[in-house]
């Protein structure tokens, strides 16, 4: 593999030596703090079609004719430039900062404010959203806390896997199909308060883009979708501090310099903080001792050893802490779990044209259950810890551009270890009890290339090749063998070929189709449809085979009025294989082995999706619809024959308005609608021993009621006095008309007053009523950073 890679990176250095009469323009671009860009556009004004965009890190590579030519940058939000470039004598090194001001300001509800107007015309990619960052905290949310997934939730094929919760359910995915990748890391759950807000601070992250279509081969590991999250490099040039106050949390950020213009950190906390002001409020209750309560801590450092070499450093740090206590049964019960990452990368620039990132990665997801009631005490613990290396290589060759790389994973899942104990103590104390621990080795290897192969025709081709290794110790349900610590059980192998095509109709209209297989080794399983913290995880063994789809997707894509309006229409079609559940009549028994209490069964799911976007003007926002469905098919289950998934939504609607009342108020509106969740019905019931056994109807052969919700806010920016500070308030009602949407639905025998006859009656819990929220956001910088802004404004003429 070591030899390939090296071969390869010859080839094009060999190929780039062979293109005598052209030279390369790179460099990196940055923000007025130093911050480095993602997506700023770099081309030819006589040839746009040559262009490219910064990467990941904010590099970019142009490579043209060995001659003088007007390079345009042009990033919405900030100043387009023009600049005349000599490539008569070579290649050429050029380190951009961008103005901000001059251009196209990002829209409020912009879904993609970071890339030109037409890009959704010009880009190869589909089924991309890019969320703007620092838009969030202008739109309504629940208690007030700004959060990237539910703006994510209100475009096409995504939709919330429960009321408030932040799981995603992607075109017909499950929660666990997602990659959620944090600076690189990947996030196993990405849930506060039992999934009612997500893990990710606003304050500490500059860009997020989901991809929901095929994914490029760079991507791999999940089914679904990859929701690919950087955090902020901190400002190089000045120190400054953000943050915000609200009802039930607050969150304060601080970045700046180490060494100006070389390295920079960024700081960023937040902490709930609800149940400490109900605290007095619960004396002498019967739930006095309950407490609940998260924090996040976001940390990142970066530094420029050289022209050629960057080093960055970012972690992750999150808790949830829930204890609930009964006085009068003399009962509790606890939950803690969080998330801890660490990723370490290298940045290295081999030439003008390739580039190499290589990273050294850490990540875990733990959570205890603890519970004390009607004498027994028990203990219930799951996690994942992985480690992770890879190098990943960018080359750029106008008009391609390749990536191609490798990584490596080592894998250790704790899939549930339970024990029961009396509370008594004693001889019989233990009363019974499982444990077990897996570890697995995962690889791959990929290449792509994006290829503009005209002005009207580009691809983005490319492969992915990866395995999975189960390692001991380990059991075989199968063979009945016993491996040993580290010894090979069974290996898993898949090729994972991606191709996107985009065939440009005009300047205002472009058709796309796209095509992508893929793998997933590691399962969550789960019989519940929200997002509480009790899933587990488990690798792919010699029974649990590896999960596997494909899908196909098209779309048509149509901009009018000069850019003002953006509709597109996309359908897609999907197929799930080697999907896992428990059995319909499981029960969590401990004494058995998890692999014994699971069933297998495939999926598809197919929908279109319509969206119709205003980008400009005081009103801006959009409208969302997707018809979908989503099935599955296992043999144990609903006696052979396809239900719904849990996540099968036939109709899913939203809409975003946005409205500059004067340039201190702004005024915003969330309107969803979904088809309820599928649920199954409890039939009839029967009484054994005092003890009420169900009947079951077909599985999700019914539906609760279904979703719907309007949100409001408003936004103030006072008067500014003083330009080191600023400062807003937002005030936001969530579900504005007090709708109660169900979270989940239970039976009760209920007994007839004239009759005395005992009837099944249904419950809908649900736990958002209308919620106002007031939360204060805040800003402030040094008197050096003012006076450097005013000075580059008057140097640049804004």
């Amino acid at each position: 593999m070591r030899i390939s890679t090296i071969s390869l990176i010859f080839v094009l250095f060999f190929t780039n030596q062979l293109l005598s009469q052209k030279a390369t323009l790179s460099g990196t671009i940055t923000d007025p703090s130093g911050e480095t860009l993602i997506g700023v556009n770099v081309y030819d004004i006589n040839n746009p079609a040559q262009g490219t965009t910064t990467n990941t890190y904010g590099l970019y590579s142009i490579t043209l004719p060995a001659d003088t030519h007007t390079i345009v940058i042009s990033y919405i939000g900030f100043s387009t430039q023009e600049l005349e470039i000599d490539l008569t004598r070579g290649d050429v090194e050029l380190n951009i900062e961008m103005s901000e001001g001059g251009g196209i300001e990002l829209d409020a509800v912009t879904v993609t404010g970071d890339i030109e107007e037409d890009r959704n015309i010009q880009d190869v990619r589909m089924g991309v959203v890019s969320l703007p960052l620092d838009k969030i905290k202008e739109l309504p949310s629940l208690f007030g806390e700004p959060d990237p997934l539910k703006l994510a939730q209100l475009g096409p094929g995504i939709s919330s896997a429960t009321d408030g919760g932040s799981g995603i359910y992607v075109r017909g995915g499950g929660v666990d199909q997602n990659l959620i990748l944090l600076d690189e890391a990947v996030v196993y759950n990405s849930g506060h308060i039992l999934g009612f807000f997500s893990i990710f601070n606003p304050d500490a992250l500059k860009k997020t883009t989901i991809y929901k279509g095929a994914m490029p081969a760079n991507y791999g590991g999940r089914l679904s979708s990859v929701v690919d999250i950087q955090m902020k490099d901190g400002n190089k040039k000045h120190f400054g501090l953000d943050g915000g106050i609200g009802l039930v949390s607050s969150r304060l950020t601080a970045q700046g310099p180490i060494v100006k213009d070389k390295s920079s950190f960024i700081i960023s906390g937040r902490r709930t903080y609800a149940y400490d002001l109900a605290k007095p409020f619960l004396k002498g209750s019967d739930f006095e001792g309950t407490n609940y309560f998260f924090y996040d801590l976001n940390a990142k450092i970066n530094h420029q050893i050289s022209d050629k070499d960057k080093i960055y450093f970012s972690g992750y740090f999150g808790r949830d802490l829930l204890n609930f206590t009964s006085v009068l049964r003399d009962a509790n019960f606890g939950i803690n779990y969080g998330n801890l990452t660490g990723t370490f990368r290298w940045n290295h620039k081999i030439s003008n044209q390739l580039f190499m990132n290589t990273s050294i990665i850490y990540n875990n997801y733990d959570y205890a259950f603890e519970s004390r009631d009607f004498g027994i005490d028990a203990d219930i613990t799951s996690g994942v810890a992985d480690w992770n290396a890879k190098v990943d290589f960018d080359y750029s060759l106008t008009p391609h551009n390749i990536k191609f790389g490798l990584n490596f994973i080592r894998h250790k899942l704790t899939p549930n270890v339970v024990e029961f104990m009396a509370a008594d103590g004693g001889q019989d104390a233990n009363l019974f009890g499982r444990s077990g621990v897996r570890y697995g080795n995962e690889y791959a290897l990929y290449a792509l290339d994006e290829y503009k192969i005209n002005s009207m025709f580009s691809v983005n081709i490319g492969i992915r090749a990866t395995a999975y290794t189960l390692c001991g110790p380990y059991n075989s349900l199968l063979s009945g063998q016993e491996f040993q610590q580290g010894e090979p059980v069974v290996t898993h192998y898949g090729i994972e070929p991606r191709l996107l095509g985009n065939y440009i109709l005009s300047d205002e209209s472009s058709f796309k189709a796209g095509f992508a297989i893929t793998n997933q080794y590691l399962h969550m399983v789960t019989n519940s449809a929200s997002s509480l913290p009790l899933e587990i995880w488990v690798p792919s063994t010699d029974r649990v085979l590896p999960q596997r789809g494909w899908q196909a997707s098209m779309g048509y894509f149509q901009n009018f009025e000069d850019n003002q309006y953006e509709f597109s229409i996309e359908g897609y079609f999907r197929s799930f294989k080697n999907q896992i559940d428990y059995a319909e009549n499981y029960v969590n028994d401990p004494t058995l082995e998890l692999e014994d209490q699971f069933v297998f069964g495939n999926g598809l799911a197919y929908g279109l999706e319509f969206f119709l976007r205003k980008r400009k003007g005081d009103l801006t926002g959009w409208l969302s619809y997707t018809a979908a469905r989503t099935e599955r098919l296992f043999p144990e289950i609903n006696n052979g024959r396809p239900y719904p998934a849990l996540q099968d939504r036939p109709h899913d609607f939203s809409a975003l308005l946005s409205y500059n009342l004067n340039p201190k108020w702004n005024v915003s509106a969330i309107f969803v609608y979904s088809s309820g969740t599928p649920i199954t019905p409890i039939k009839g019931f029967f009484i054994v021993e005092q003890g009420v056994n169900y009947l079951f109807g077909a599985r999700n052969s019914q539906r609760m009621q279904a979703y719907h919700r309007l949100d409001l806010s408003a936004t103030i920016l006072p008067s500014k006095e003083n330009p080191r500070y600023e400062s807003s308030w937002t005030i936001a009602v969530y579900n504005v008309y007090d709708n109660r949407n169900p979270l989940f639905q239970y039976y009760v025998p209920e007994q007839d007053e004239k009759t005395g006859q005992l009837n099944l009656e249904g419950r809908n819990v649900s736990f958002f009523p209308v919620i106002p929220s007031l939360t204060w956001n805040f800003s402030w910088k040094p008197k050096a950073a003012v006076e450097a802004e005013e000075a580059e404004k008057k140097k640049t003429g804004i």
